[in-house]
């Protein structure tokens, strides 16, 4: 700025002195042609040269009172036009220091988005980590359901010896039963950290969103200053003579703006390359979920012929041994009427008077359209929507209460419609009727 200044005042002066010289010529020059046109002019009639010298001096007087009134009103015009042109002068400075913010603010804005997508290649590979921990937990759930194939062909060659094992073999019932219940909660398991990647996938596509809004605004911005810097371009060109430095500084913009533009097509294809890692990543989600469904399908599978096991030995060890695995002092209770809620609470055993109590209202209600209604699961979706939770993880609770006060499941969750175990729908049925 100093150098800019010195250098129009520099140019101020010169042009002030050169046009002072010209000005004095042209005044001399002026003052001779009157004098010599009118004393010329009043000698020729009368040939008196006293007053023809007296009127040459007046009109050079006149002359050159009108040249100072006519040097006054040009200098006030040129005075208003020099200060119209600082004016100008100082409003394109104004422009190029806002144009010089806006390019700052937009570098800024382009450190911002690398570091977030330097974030967004971390959680990628942690998302890889734990899917690899997810195919490797898949492979000991293969192996586990091999040795239960074992297990269960060993259970079906000791069918051929009952006569001589007849203890191991209710031994063996009951590890399957355990082992079941095992597999019901490892499923469960598997199923809510499903959940959970699935809401990670939504936070990284919501996170994708908000970078495509930021990537359009910038392509918003870039025609505004493109439309600056050609208004700029026309009038550096109408002010050359005065501003010859200002061409630098606009080559140096000219620079910026083309690594600018550099950086907003590396930030294009950087985000290219992370949508198809998210294409990528959506498809491996998809095969891990049909992984899942081959597996609860096999697991069920499975029930269904460890059930049917229980169905064809539990005849022949009642009618040898007389042993009751599911009591017929349960099956009476379930049959008795609601209304006698104190030979319930007599008949109830510690460990269920202890989940009643833990048990919350509408949680039992929950058991309650499962024992009374064919098709409880508009019944739960009503009941998990007033307390603004799922329908899964209200029977999942259930289960986890009466794991730790009873130390076993109720609720079947393997069926498309869930059921509480037949071992356990007396004490169900009493809870119940103390309820109602």
């Amino acid at each position: 700025m100093t150098l800019k200044t010195t250098y129009s005042e520099n140019l101020t002066r010169l042009k002030t002195s050169n046009m002072q010289s010209v000005i004095i010529s042209n005044r001399l020059f002026l003052g001779i042609v009157a004098f010599s046109v009118s004393f010329g002019l009043s000698l020729v009639p009368n040939w008196d040269f006293t007053k023809a010298f007296f009127t040459g001096v007046i009109t050079v007087i006149a002359t050159y009172v009108a040249a100072f009134c006519v040097d006054q009103r040009r200098k006030n015009h040129e005075m208003l036009v020099l200060t119209s042109l600082r004016k100008r002068i100082k409003e394109l400075e104004g422009l190029k220091s806002r144009i010089v913010r806006e390019i700052n603010q937009i570098e800024e804005h382009r450190s911002i988005l690398y570091a977030e997508s330097s974030q967004l290649q971390n959680q990628i590979a942690e998302r890889r980590n734990q899917r690899d921990i997810f195919h490797h937990d898949l492979s000991n759930f293969v192996g586990q359901k091999k040795q239960l194939e074992a297990e269960i062909s060993n259970t079906r060659n000791e069918l051929t010896n009952l006569d001589k094992s007849k203890l191991e073999l209710n031994n063996s019932i009951s590890i399957l039963t355990a082992e079941k219940r095992r597999l019901e909660l490892n499923c469960t398991v598997s199923r809510s950290e499903i959940i959970q990647l699935q809401t990670q996938i939504d936070e990284l596509q919501q996170e994708k969103q908000e970078i495509e809004n930021s990537l359009t605004l910038l392509g918003r911005l870039k025609p505004q200053l493109e439309e600056k810097l050609y208004e700029l371009r026309i009038e550096i060109q109408e002010l050359e003579i005065y501003t010859a430095k200002q061409n630098q500084l606009l080559a140096t913009t000219k620079n910026e703006r083309a690594d600018i533009e550099s950086s907003l097509n590396s930030l294009q294809t950087q985000t290219t390359t992370q949508q198809a890692e998210l294409n990528q990543l959506q498809e491996q989600v998809k095969l891990l979920q049909d992984e899942r469904d081959l597996l609860q399908s096999q697991v069920w599978e499975l029930l269904q012929q460890a059930e049917t096991f229980n169905q064809e030995s539990l005849p022949e060890t009642a009618e040898e041994d007389d042993i009751d695995l599911f009591p017929f002092s349960e099956l009476m209770d379930s049959l008795e009427p609601r209304n006698s809620h104190l030979d319930t609470a007599q008949n109830l055993p510690e460990e269920w008077a202890n989940f009643l109590e833990n048990l919350p209202a509408y949680e039992l209600q929950v058991l309650k359209a499962i024992v009374e209604e064919d098709n409880p699961k508009p019944a739960i979706k009503q009941i998990a929507e007033e307390h603004i939770t799922m329908p899964n993880l209200l029977i999942d609770s259930i289960n986890e209460l009466a794991n730790d006060t009873i130390g076993e499941l109720i609720i079947e969750t393997s069926a498309e419609i869930p059921a509480v175990y037949q071992e356990h729908i007396s004490n169900v049925k009493k809870m119940i009727s103390m309820y109602g």
